[in-house]
């Protein structure tokens, strides 16, 4: 249960806690016990908290607040969750978003994140679970994103492959690989960000040059593309992972089992 480590006493305050030296997350959820559960825990963690219990206040705070992180709950009354986080992203603002639901279908995740949440989170959830992926969150937040903090890239190798994005030159295996723009621009990108998990949101915003909440295809279907060109088997890539409800990973080494 989420409130595992709630105590009828106030939680252990990091020294040095304070609206100026901690991450301050929004949570926004109508359920009281369940906000307040997740409120003692976070704070508990060392971060500065405030809850809301719809929509239009949630609204509110992230245009007076400075927010590091957004726990947001789908079924609130009068505006949905879906519907608060595409006003966020339709806004501009990229903060990252958690995403709280009893909806456990795949369409409902899809919907997710094709508003534009970074990661989703089905009720009821493990408070372990919760913290990490806070946390984890709060990183992809402080790490500068977009090519103008990566290593610019011009040509590259791995595994069989060799790709040089100045000529477009692209082998397999010492067979010739024909890309499209597209193709390569989003290879390259995942290059330039090999390791880090990347957000659906992110590449729409830097490959496509579209908004991250934008409901589109278009990465998955790219992604598959890729696999079929670089991975010995598609159905269980290697190189062009997957992380399940927080976006996707290049790596150019195997990683063992």
């Amino acid at each position: 249960m989420v409130n595992s480590k709630q105590q009828n006493s106030k939680p252990m305050w990091r020294e040095g806690m304070g609206k100026g030296n901690t991450h301050h997350i929004l949570v926004v959820e109508d359920e009281q016990h369940l906000a307040d559960g997740i409120k003692f825990n976070l704070e508990a963690e060392g971060y500065w908290v405030t809850t809301v219990a719809d929509g239009a206040s949630a609204l509110k705070i992230v245009d007076e607040e400075d927010l590091d992180l957004i726990v947001l709950d789908i079924m609130l009354p009068g505006m949905s969750g879906y519907a608060v986080c595409e006003s966020i992203r339709d806004s501009g603002y990229e903060v990252p978003v958690l995403i709280l639901s009893a909806r456990t279908l795949a369409e409902d995740r899809a919907r997710g994140f094709d508003v534009g949440a970074n990661q989703f989170l089905t009720k009821p959830f493990d408070l372990d679970e919760l913290l990490s992926r806070v946390k984890n969150l709060l990183k992809l937040q402080r790490r500068p994103v977009g090519r103008e903090s990566a290593t610019a890239v011009n040509d590259f190798e791995f595994d069989n492959a060799y790709i040089n994005f100045d000529t477009f030159e692209v082998t397999v295996n010492g067979v010739e690989a024909r890309l499209t723009q597209l193709e390569m621009k989003l290879l390259r990108y995942f290059i330039e960000n090999e390791d880090r998990v990347i957000p659906r949101s992110e590449l729409l915003n830097k490959v496509w040059d579209m908004p991250g909440h934008v409901q589109t295809r278009a990465p998955d279907q790219f992604i598959r593309r890729l696999r079929k060109i670089f991975e010995a088997d598609p159905s269980q890539p290697r190189y062009f992972l997957t992380i399940r409800d927080a976006g996707y990973r290049f790596v150019s080494e195997r990683k063992e089992e």
